[in-house]
Parts: structure tokens; C-alpha cells; sequence
């Protein structure tokens, strides 16, 4: 572990002894049942990976360009950020609906906002009908990935939890290898559903969470929060302790919980936007969620992201077969390594996941930089050829941390009465980083062409600075002392001070009724 000012040393998790060790993922139905809730819920992020790699997909279809006019410069810019600017229409509310309806209900809203908007993009017979609808989606998807994140570290199994949330935002590819390859396919197609067809594919997460997501469990926390207290502990012993309400493990999550909201409701008096800055825990939360928002969005990744195919095209890459093909390998690549960071996010900590990641992420970058300049000068194929390897590279350090990372490192520092405020504004920051980036990178890349690549070397190298003296590590703990730990030592013992008290009584009583029955048994 990388030693640093702000890090925190690991230690087991104080939940660990009241884990049943034979309740696994694998063989408890409960669990099973439960994780598969999670994955509907998890593919939210898949919608907003499809869109993304649509959008580069479309791009080199000759048949979306002949139907639109063949966009460039600012009209292309509108068409990849208007998305962003649905999401940004979104955002006062998506945090009101999350904790005033609950979490399971805002994920609906944002699915049934997403199957109509979905709908119309794929009729679209103009460019004002087509960005019209990406506003829509932009606009549902606000609502949805408000919740969804929320709701999956809020429901999950203890010991899975940072790793099933973790996985969110990896799910990112699963939509982006759909879309890519999809657009591979219809690229034979000579008429308008060469990009019909996948614009209609785009909808099949948001069918499926519109038909399925109110059956899903709803948080125990927000119920506890509702005062709806028996109804979360129940949620709680159905699906981690085989319904059985006493388990130890069960009681000690509802007492922590319990315990977690009565102190900021209290003690730290956490309601309201103003809270968010109003102690030095929140502005420490603050300055970690902004700075990660940014960053994800920031760290050269956009370049590639969403204009793949002019940087391709400065490197001599020209055929849209080839385009797609290349894309569509690359967001495999992306998944199996982000799905892999997900699953080591508890052995590794998220604190040596981010430093190993914006290293090598500055390290690949400046390899790219220097080989798309020696393209750019000589036109040496073996340079650009370089240029996509380490595109490849670059994308496997940052999937280390900031695909999986960003969302559950976020959702799990913020106390519940800040979660879906906390998240929306740290939602609010990548829209604005990208809707900035989507309009800049075009533009830069066309006037200062390979240089344009420093700028990103230089700011990678100050994220990882940045990284290092800010970013708190959180491994081993529930989620309720996660959040606490940014609220000092007084704080994380007072919560599981409480829990552990309500543990110390269950035992007392117990004891005391094996006791009496032993004293009744020898009358």
C-alpha cells in the first residue's frame, strides 16, 4: 500500500465474525436472487455506454451522415453533448425523487422517460427530431442513474458490496461493446436502418427495468428513514440472513443504520444542498467527489471516447470497416479489465487502485503523444499503429480505478442524508466535463493536432499529485462507518459504538433465556 497523508490503514471488517461463512454468492438462494436484482439494476450504466459508442459508431456509417446532412465541427459537437445537456435539465430533481418516492420508483420514472425518448430517436426523420430525443434519454437517464447506484450499495450482501457497486459503472462497456458491434453489423445495411436498428437497441435496458424494477427490494435505509423501520428489517433478514429477522448479522446492519441516520440527522445535522459544504467531513467528501467527477472525465479518455474516428483519421486509419472493428475490440478489452478492478476493489483498496491507475494512465499518454507526433511528421505507419497500442494500454490503466471506482468510491463516502444529493452534484460535474470536452476536443485536436496531447500529459500528471495527498482509503468497513470516517474518529466510534451495544444486549438476552430455560428444566 502506498503510503500517503490522507490514507488509512486497513483493518478486518467489524462486521467479519457475524458473517456466516457458508452463506456465498454462489450457493444462497437468497443472495442469488438478490444479486439478480442488482444486475438489473446495474445495467443503467450499460444505456449510457451504448449511447456513447453508438454515437463513434454512427459516425462512420455513411448512411447516418447521408441522413443527417454529414455533420462536422459544432453540429457534430451538439449531436455527442446534447445528451449531456438532458442530464443537466435533469439534475434539480433527480435527488428530491431518489429520497421523496424511493429509490426503486425514480429508476422507473427514468426507464419509462428513456423507452419514449429511445422510440423517437429511432423514427427520427431530421436532425432536430434526432437530438430531440437524445436530450430525452440524457434528461431519463439522469433519473435512473440517480438511484440505481444508490440503491445497489444500499441493498447489497456486506461482504459484496463494494465490489458489486464497483461493477456499475464497469457495466459502461457491456453497452458500449453492444452498440459497437452492432454498428459493425449494420454497416452492410444501405438504407436508413443501418442506424435505426441500433438507435432501437439502445431501449432494451430501459424495457427491462420498466417491466421489472418495482418488484425489486427497495433500500432499507431510505425505509428506515420513512420510519418504515419493520419493513426494512425485514428486506434486511430476507435476502441476508434467510428471513431470519434476529440473525446477528441483520441486527447489527439495522442498529447501524439506525444508528448512522439518527447522527446526521443530529449530530452533524446533514439536510439540505448547504450541508454539503457546511462541515470540514463535507467539504473533504466535496473536494474528493469533484475532483474524481472531473477527472474521469478529464484524463484524456474523452479524446478517445467520443471522436475515435478523427483521431484515426489523423493517423491514417480511414476505412469505416476497419474504424468499427478496431472500437468494437477495444471495449471488450475495456470490460474484462474494469470487471477485473471491480473484483479486486476489497483485496487491493480503491487508494492503490487510483495511484497504480493515473501512473500508468501518464505514462501511456505520453508514449501517445510521441508516437502520434512522429505520424504526424514523418507519417511512419509503424508510428500510428504505435498510436492505437497504447490507446489500448492507456484504457487498461484507467479501468484500474476510474471506471469501476468513481461511482461506488463516491456513493459510499457520502452519509444517506447527502447520498442522492452528494451524487447528483458529482453527476452534475461529468456532464459539465463533458459537454465542455465534447465541444474543446474537436476543435483543439483539429488546430493543434499531436500538441494537443500534452495538454493531457500535464493534467495527468497533477491528478496523480492530487490523488495522492486527498484520496482517503475506505476498505474493510460497512458503508454507514465509510461515511463516517470523513466525520472523525468520534464519529465512526459513536455509530458502531451503538451497533455494538445492540449486539452486546441481543446476547445478554439471550443467554439470559437459555438460563431460565435451563433453570425451569432442572424444577
Amino acid at each position: 500500500m502506498v503510503a500517503g497523508g490522507t490514507a488509512v490503514g486497513a483493518r478486518d471488517a467489524s462486521f467479519a465474525h457475524l458473517v456466516d461463512p457458508r452463506r456465498k454468492w454462489y450457493n444462497n438462494k437468497r443472495i442469488i436472487i438478490l444479486n439478480a436484482w442488482i444486475v438489473l439494476l446495474l445495467i443503467t450504466s450499460s444505456t449510457n455506454g451504448y449511447d456513447g459508442s453508438m454515437m463513434n459508431g454512427l459516425q462512420s456509417l455513411p448512411q447516418w451522415e447521408s441522413a443527417f446532412g454529414y455533420p462536422t465541427g459544432g453540429k457534430l459537437g451538439l449531436l455527442n453533448a446534447i445528451q449531456n445537456i438532458g442530464a443537466l435539465a435533469g439534475y434539480p430533481f433527480a435527488p428530491y425523487m431518489s429520497d421523496g418516492i424511493g429509490r426503486r420508483r425514480t429508476v422507473w420514472f427514468g426507464a419509462t422517460i428513456m423507452c419514449i425518448a429511445t422510440a423517437v430517436q429511432t423514427a427520427s426523420k431530421s436532425v432536430g427530431m434526432f437530438i430531440g430525443a437524445r436530450f430525452l434519454i440524457g434528461f431519463g437517464l439522469t433519473f435512473a442513474a440517480n438511484s440505481a447506484p444508490m440503491l445497489v450499495t444500499e441493498i447489497s450482501y456486506p461482504t459484496y458490496r463494494a465490489p458489486l457497486t464497483s461493477m456499475y459503472n464497469s457495466l459502461w462497456y457491456s453497452g458500449s461493446i453492444v452498440a459497437a458491434w452492432t454498428t459493425y453489423g449494420t454497416f452492410k445495411i444501405n438504407n436508413t436502418w443501418a442506424w435505426r436498428l441500433p438507435s432501437l437497441l439502445q431501449a432494451v435496458p430501459s424495457i427491462l427495468q420498466f417491466a421489472l424494477v418495482l418488484f425489486a427490494p427497495e433500500s432499507p435505509r431510505w425505509l428506515i428513514s420513512k420510519g418504515r423501520e419493520a419493513e426494512a428489517l425485514q428486506t434486511l433478514a430476507y435476502y441476508h440472513a434467510d428471513g431470519n429477522d434476529q440473525d446477528p448479522l441483520v441486527q447489527y446492519e439495522f442498529e447501524e443504520i439506525r444508528a448512522a441516520l439518527q447522527f446526521d440527522r443530529t449530530v452533524a445535522s446533514n439536510v439540505g444542498w448547504k450541508s454539503l459544504i457546511a462541515t470540514p467531513g463535507n467539504r473533504k467528501r466535496m473536494r474528493i467527489i469533484v475532483a474524481l467527477a472531473f477527472f474521469s472525465q478529464w484524463s484524456g479518455n474523452g479524446l478517445v471516447s467520443y471522436y475515435l474516428t478523427e483521431v484515426f483519421d489523423q493517423i491514417g486509419i480511414t476505412g469505416p470497416s476497419t474504424q468499427l472493428l478496431i472500437n468494437g475490440i477495444l471495449q471488450i478489452w475495456n470490460l474484462g479489465w474494469a470487471v477485473f478492478a471491480a473484483l479486486m476493489v476489497n483485496r487491493l483498496g480503491r487508494r492503490f487502485l487510483f495511484l497504480t491507475s493515473a501512473s500508468l494512465m501518464t505514462l501511456f499518454y505520453m508514449a501517445q503523444a510521441i508516437c502520434f507526433s512522429q505520424y504526424t511528421q514523418h507519417k511512419a505507419p509503424a508510428a500510428g499503429h504505435a498510436v492505437i497500442g497504447f490507446i489500448f494500454l492507456f484504457y487498461a490503466a484507467y479501468d484500474l480505478a476510474f471506471t469501476p471506482l468513481i461511482v461506488s468510491y463516491t456513493v459510499e463516502i457520502l452519509p444517506y442524508n447527502l447520498r442522492a444529493k452528494g451524487f447528483n452534484i458529482f453527476s452534475f460535474v461529468i456532464s459539465l466535463a463533458l459537454i465542455f470536452n465534447q465541444y474543446v476536443n474537436p476543435i483543439a485536436l483539429d488546430a493543434l493536432g499531436w500538441k494537443y496531447y500534452l495538454v493531457y500529459v500535464f493534467w495527468l500528471a497533477f491528478e496523480l499529485v492530487y490523488l495522492w495527498f486527498f484520496l482517503v482509503e475506505t476498505k474493510n468497513r460497512t458503508l454507514e462507518e465509510t461515511a463516517a470516517l470523513f466525520d472523525g474518529e468520534e464519529a465512526l466510534q459513536q455509530i458502531a459504538h451503538q451497533a455494538e451495544t445492540h449486539e452486546v444486549r441481543e446476547k445478554a438476552s439471550l443467554e439470559r433465556e437459555s438460563f431460565v430455560a435451563v433453570d425451569a428444566s432442572r424444577a
